[in-house]
């Protein structure tokens, strides 16, 4: 006896065949169109990525251009997924042939989908497998009405409101253009009757291609029943057959990205005006102001301000953290850190709670600690800052030798004054408690609680620790 599920009907196994091994000529890219970015994440990644929770038993991927970058781009999805690869391409009918071989014994049912539609909702996928199985039809296809049909192959009913045929736009006649009702290039067929008509597929067209929607035809005039399932929002049954189309589709991920971090207590300031990718975490009530971008595998906690015209990348960023016009890329940003405005923070820094990497400041592969400023106008790179320390206006490491090619670290300690215009010559220490004089080029190692100053800098005296109880006044704030 079937089991059925909660509306009564009548479950079977799925197996989904995505085709994925196109030319993508309308792109005029050397990278697929499956491939190209798409919030953060490739088209195909979308793709699979919205068919995972159809549980289904098999998933076979059809590849060709690109086949190796593809399915890398695929496993990184689903590490289970299977390959097809199509050599010659010689239209949809064969690729979903490929698709099908690789399936084996599966019995059941087949989910045929292109791989450049990635604003499938899978709800809509869920009613178009019930529909399928509630009619017992051997093919169902996904249908939308679009306002422009133009390049979408037209659904032909029959008098009695079944399918009769699918047309393509560039076979089609001139009354069958004015049909609405577009094929989405989604089916669900019977397996056995899927193999059967592939079988009999013929290249009668313009293109002398295999038409996967004549498998519709074939079944049609054998007597068996075709169902259409329209989908409620035309939108998500979009392909992107070009970069128009990209744009298109990122723009309805990038709103429901938005939608679900406002719903999980994030303010967005702007949605219209702020990029975030689909890898992007963020924390409740944090502040995301206008022209943001934020890329990658950041990651944001809560209570932190971000933005305006900020770009974070593959960024870890604390709590209560504030970056205002700036850019970040592969950095950590802990409690209570501050960045900008116009700072650039290059990959491998770190900023310890209460740290700040002020205006006009660059750092790169540098830890400052915890309570530490480098306020405005510096360059650190290759750079350790203890905690509690003041690097003054104007200050750089110098950390590249221009004649061995190699870049040496700057270590300065904890609680360490550097004056303003000061060039720390690495590698070269800075001991807890040092001061340098403004405009100092230090080229020596400076023992703990001294002053050194002039060009090259020289021990003057020997630095008094302050109170413990007393403000510490930093050069350069």
């Amino acid at each position: 006896m079937s089991k059925r599920n909660s509306s009564g009907i009548r479950e079977r196994a799925v197996a989904l065949i995505v085709l994925a091994a196109g030319e993508s000529k309308r792109f005029k890219s050397r990278t697929p169109k499956v491939l190209h970015d798409l919030c953060g994440l490739p088209v195909i990644a979308h793709v699979l990525g919205r068919l995972a929770g159809l549980g289904a038993a098999r998933t076979v991927l059809v590849v060709g251009r690109e086949a190796d970058s593809v399915k890398a781009a695929a496993k990184a999805v689903d590490p289970k997924i299977r390959f097809a690869e199509q050599t010659k391409r010689l239209g949809t009918a064969d690729a979903a042939r490929v698709g099908d071989e690789a399936l084996g014994a599966f019995k059941g049912d087949v989910l045929v989908t292109p791989g450049d539609t990635p604003l499938l909702d899978p709800a809509t996928m869920r009613d178009l497998l019930d529909r399928h199985r509630a009619t017992g039809a051997a093919a169902t296809v996904l249908s939308a009405h679009f306002d422009d049909p133009t390049g979408y192959g037209r659904i032909v009913r029959d008098p009695d409101g079944g399918v009769a045929r699918i047309v393509e736009h560039a076979d089609a006649t001139e009354a069958e253009r004015v049909i609405t009702e577009c094929n989405a290039g989604v089916y669900v067929f019977d397996r056995a009757a899927l193999r059967s008509a592939l079988t009999k597929v013929e290249a009668a067209n313009r293109q002398g291609e295999l038409y996967l929607t004549d498998v519709i035809e074939i079944l049609r005039d054998k007597g068996e029943r075709i169902e259409a399932h329209l989908a409620p929002d035309a939108r998500q049954t979009m392909g992107i057959n070009d970069r128009a189309q990209l744009a298109e589709a990122a723009a309805v991920i990038r709103a429901q990205i938005a939608h679900d971090l406002m719903r999980g207590g994030v303010t967005i300031e702007d949605p219209a005006t702020t990029y975030i990718d689909a890898t992007v975490t963020a924390g409740p009530d944090t502040i995301i102001r206008p022209m943001t971008f934020l890329r990658g595998a950041t990651t944001i906690g809560r209570g932190c301000v971000i933005g305006p015209e900020a770009e974070l990348v593959d960024c870890t960023i604390g709590h209560d953290v504030t970056i205002s016009r700036a850019v970040a890329r592969e950095t950590t940003l802990e409690t209570g850190a501050s960045v900008g405005p116009y700072a650039s923070l290059r990959p491998g820094t770190v900023l310890k709670p209460g740290a700040k990497a002020g205006t006009f400041v660059e750092m790169k592969k540098t830890t400052v600690g915890k309570g530490s400023k480098v306020p405005h106008l510096s360059y650190m790179g290759d750079a350790t800052i203890g905690s509690g320390s003041n690097i003054g206006a104007g200050t750089i490491t110098c950390n590249y030798d221009g004649e061995t090619k190699t870049k040496s670290a700057t270590i300065i300690g904890d609680g360490v004054l550097v004056g303003s215009d000061t060039m720390l010559v690495a590698p070269v220490t800075l001991a807890k408690g040092a001061v340098t004089g403004a405009g100092s080029v230090v080229t020596h190692d400076v023992p703990g609680h001294t002053v050194v100053a002039g060009v090259p800098a020289k021990p003057r005296r020997k630095r008094k620790p302050a109170p413990k109880d007393s403000k510490k006044k930093g050069n350069g704030k």
